[in-house]
């Protein structure tokens, strides 16, 4: 028995495994191991103000995400896609900006994990999008994802899920066109609509009722803007939507879009 404990002993003893992130563009793709990311020549230590997941300040080690994403037109579109099946929807564009705000890929380092998210959670590890100066940007918590376990290029999310598009006879400024712009940004990580998307986290925001059928639309803003102060369960995961990242003009055409998509239904 003497054997296995001391092997026991030295599993316990060492740090957290390592990871891999798999990036898988078009035109190239890349497999990166923890090690490789955290020596890369452009990593950096950053400071992020008031990070979104955390809800403090916070240090990481961190690559800048268009670095790693070489040969990107800013009009392509990807993926992030986490362990927990949370699938972010992320033009290329802010991604790829050196200025303002600006995306990095924090990578966690074995031996110094990260904290917790929450009591009985993991870390945001092993990678996390962050952003500094995110109000720059009009940056978004859902452009935050974290345990990343993959980022791919895909087609525009109108190409993979028409069921999402609104009426086609509406003109291109439409509200409701702008409503459905902002679905993809801030709602699409976590849910589906029609049956349509590849989240795997919240419910689905059309089938088999909409929103806006079972809230009146002051209560379903409040819900946007805060969740828990209409709903409140320890497992909760919806973010809060303030003002200063969702204005009140967005959160009107965010609406509408739901409300004209409630007289679009399709079954999955």
């Amino acid at each position: 028995m003497k054997p296995i404990l001391a092997l026991l002993a030295i599993v316990l003893a060492l740090p957290a495994s390592a990871a891999q992130l798999s990036i898988k563009l078009d035109h190239a793709s890349k497999t990166w191991q923890t090690a490789e990311l955290l020596n890369h020549p452009a990593a950096q230590t950053v400071q992020i103000v008031d990070d979104v997941s955390y809800k403090r300040n916070m240090i990481y080690r961190a690559v800048p995400l268009a670095v790693l994403l070489p040969g990107l037109k800013p009009d392509s579109h990807l993926q992030a896609v986490a362990l927990d099946g949370f699938a972010a929807e992320l033009a290329a564009a802010p991604l790829l900006e050196t200025r303002g705000a600006r995306a990095w890929l924090a990578v966690e380092d074995p031996a110094t994990p990260w904290p917790a998210l929450a009591e009985g959670k993991p870390s945001a590890g092993p990678f996390y999008l962050v952003w500094t100066d995110p109000q720059a940007g009009h940056i978004s918590p859902e452009q935050w994802p974290f345990q990343v376990g993959e980022i791919k290029q895909l087609k525009t999310v109108a190409e993979r899920f028409p069921a999402l598009l609104p009426d086609p006879m509406l003109a291109a400024n439409d509200p409701i066109n702008r409503g459905f712009a902002l679905f993809q940004k801030n709602c699409m990580a976590c849910h589906r609509l029609n049956g349509a998307g590849d989240a795997q986290v919240g419910p689905d925001l059309n089938i088999p009722y909409s929103p806006t059928e079972y809230f009146g639309e002051d209560f379903l803003k409040r819900y946007i803007r805060d969740p828990q102060s209409l709903r409140h369960w320890p497992q909760a995961k919806m973010p809060a939507f303030a003002a200063a990242v969702l204005p009140d003009s967005e959160l009107d055409a965010l609406v509408g879009y739901f409300k004209h998509m409630a007289g679009r239904k399709q079954q999955p």
